[in-house]
Order: C-alpha cells, then structure tokens, then sequence
C-alpha cells in the first residue's frame, strides 16, 4: 500500500527547503502568475527550476498553482506561460479552469493535473467527470464529511487531497465575492483581503464588535481515519506563514503519520504532537466538517483574540563537535535556566536548560534580547544544521 501523502505550502524557495527537510513528501507553490496567493513572495521560473531540482534529489515532488478564477484578460499569454513551468519540472499543476486543464492535458502529458479546491468539488459525479477529463487528483472541497470523502473515494478510484491544517474560508472555497464587494480585491484572482475576519461594528452598540471568523483547521487525530479510508494527500495550507510555522506543523504531521504506519500512534504521542500544534497557531482550531456539520461552535463571533507567542527562541546556524555548542540567530527573548527544545529536520528532539548565553566572541550574556543577533550556547547532543528551538512545551 502506499504510503499517504504529506503535502505542504511553500511561498518561496527558503519555506520550500525548510518544508521537504522537515519531512513534507511534496510542496505546493505559487508562480509570479495565476497564484491565488498574489501577496506572497512566490516564484520566478528560475526558481521553479532550482526548487524541482532540490526536491527531486530527494525524491520528492514540486506542485504548481495556477488556480485563479480566469476571466478575459487574465488568458493572455497563459499558455507561453504554462509551458514554462512544464519545461522547469514540476510534477503536477494545480487548477482550476477547464480550458486550462485541457491545455495541459493536450500540451503536457506526462505532467499531473490537480483540480483544485477552488473547483469546489463536493459529489460523485463531479469527480468522476475530471477523471474522464483526464485529471489525475482532486482536492476536495473543505466542506466535507468523512462519510462523504470516503464514497468519493471507494466509487471513482481518483486520488482524492484533503486540507487537514491550517486557516478555512467562511464561505465556499472559491465562490466568496465578500472581498470584491468591501475592497474591491478579487478573492478568486488572488486578492482576497478576508473580510470575513474584519471586526465589524453593531448597530446601537458601542463596544462590542461583531466578527463571523472561522476557526482554524486540526485534524492531527483523524490522520488514522484518513489513511484508512484511503485519502491520497493530506495537505496543509499556509504559503504565507513563517518559516518556524511550516517547520512545526510539518515535523508534527511528519511524526504522526509515520507512527500511524509503525503502528505505534499512542494517546500521549497524540497528545504531545496536538500541544504543540496548538501552541504555534494564535487562532483556535476545530475539525469543522470531516467529523460533524459546522455549526457555531466552529466559528469566532465576538472577544475573539488572536495573540501571538513567544515560543520560537532560535534558529541554528551552525553545530561545533569540539566545543559541544551551536551557533544560532536569536529570534525571541530567552535567559539562561531557560528550559527549551530543539527540533530538527530529521525528527529528533533534545531538551534541557540553557546554562550560559555567549556572544561571538564567547563573552556571557545575562540574557538574549536582540532577534537576529547571533549567539552560542552549549548543548548535550549534536544537533543538525536548520534545526530550530523554542519554549519546552509541557
């Protein structure tokens, strides 16, 4: 059987690398056209081409999003385009437009399509017309229940991607207009300036506000569910989110699955992997649809708060064998008996307690208040270059 997919955003070359070492299987991006995340750094065609030869190396897939709502003028030049992007290597497009698809299909054959969840495809049959398009995956819309997922699966036999992480849409993916109408920023043309997390005034109120925000996406404990009903892809979203983000909810989804196939998922490995999601997102989470019909509860009205942590101390530049000590660029404020952890690309965890802080020059410090600032203190154990450290969770 094979193994499920772990599919993560990338919004530029850096999060690209950092996705596939902390053990994404594949990474989604957006080029510098027909991206739905316009505000992203994304991807020149050069880059395109050095991050498929990175992935590639390692056996893993480059996927690309040209999912926008196509109008009139966004046709020109597409094709010119496309082929481009074919020609860089990557290994599927993700799209949305039929006409689009058809160009593929006709032009590049031996490169995936991928509906994607901009298609807002929630039944059978519509599957089941893509496959006889020629569309080789779907991802489904977020709207789903796993009952659903499942007789999608079991009567189409197509790959089937499911969102399992991150920021949801309030309204059907790729049918809001909210943002068209308030900023006059199309949301389906990668402009969306999600109106639906504004904190709208009440009338005859004077302080509270009113918000219809919609939670953000776990299903760290339907992993088990989602391989056993035979989902292809577990995609997370976020090209926009940091470095430290992707690196944590791909290490956390990385070790879940791979338990789940050792058969060694335990309640406290599940617990210990859903703190540390939870601590680094500032939104609640929900399961919203895969496990019941949303309801209010999935959903911020008003008092929502969305605060930010601390948690991510380091970022490691550099391990010495001889002295026992890593180089790191500080990023948040720590002192020594500070207990924290390192995480690292392979998987591996080390915690302990920061007994001294140096400079550069090896001079102790009485504590680390400068982000970017490069330090060095003593460790127990090697560490692996891009690891990072944070707060011990408890």
């Amino acid at each position: 059987m094979k193994k499920i997919e772990l599919l993560s955003p990338a919004g530029d070359l850096e999060r690209l690398k950092l996705a596939l070492l902390y053990g994404a299987d594949a990474v989604y991006i957006g080029g510098q056209e027909y991206s739905l995340r316009a505000n992203a750094t994304n991807f020149s065609i050069e880059e395109i081409k050095e991050a498929c030869t990175f992935a590639h190396e390692r056996n893993k897939k480059v996927y690309l999003t040209a999912n926008i709502v196509f109008h009139n003028e966004d046709i020109s030049g597409v094709e010119d385009y496309l082929r481009q992007v074919a020609n860089a290597g990557i290994d599927a497009f993700i799209v949305s437009d039929p006409f689009i698809i058809q160009y593929i299909r006709k032009n590049f054959p031996d490169v995936e399509v991928h509906v994607s969840t901009q298609g807002s495809t929630t039944n059978v049959e519509a599957v089941n017309y893509w496959k006889d398009e020629g569309v080789k995956r779907v991802v489904l819309a977020r709207e789903l229940s796993m009952e659903e997922i499942q007789t999608i699966i079991e009567k189409t036999g197509v790959d089937i991607e499911v969102f399992i992480h991150g920021a949801m849409c309030t309204f059907y993916s790729g049918r809001c207009t909210l943002s068209n109408y308030f900023t006059n920023r199309d949301s389906n043309r990668g402009g969306c300036s999600q109106v639906c997390r504004f904190a709208f005034d009440l009338e005859n109120e004077d302080s509270q506000k009113f918000t219809m925000a919609t939670k953000d996406l776990n299903l760290a404990d339907q992993i088990e569910n989602m391989i056993k009903i035979g989902v292809t892809s577990l995609k997370v979203e976020g090209r926009m989110r940091s470095h430290y983000y992707l690196a944590t909810v791909i290490s956390s989804y990385r070790k879940l699955i791979d338990l789940c196939y050792q058969d060694k998922l335990t309640k406290e490995a599940l617990e210990e992997e859903k703190k540390i999601l939870a601590r680094v997102a500032n939104r609640e989470t929900s399961s919203h649809y895969f496990t019941h019909q949303a309801d209010e509860t999935d959903q911020y009205y008003t008092g929502r708060q969305e605060l930010s942590n601390q948690d991510y101390l380091a970022y490691v530049l550099d391990y010495d064998h001889e002295k026992q000590m890593i180089t790191i660029s500080e990023r948040n404020y720590f002192e020594p008996n500070t207990e924290v952890e390192i995480f690292m690309p392979s998987g591996k965890r080390i915690s302990f307690t920061i007994d001294t802080i140096y400079d550069q020059e090896l001079n102790p410090l009485e504590k680390a208040c400068h982000p970017e600032e490069i330090l060095k203190i003593s460790v127990p154990e090697e560490v692996e270059a891009n690891s990072m450290m944070r707060m011990k969770i408890n």
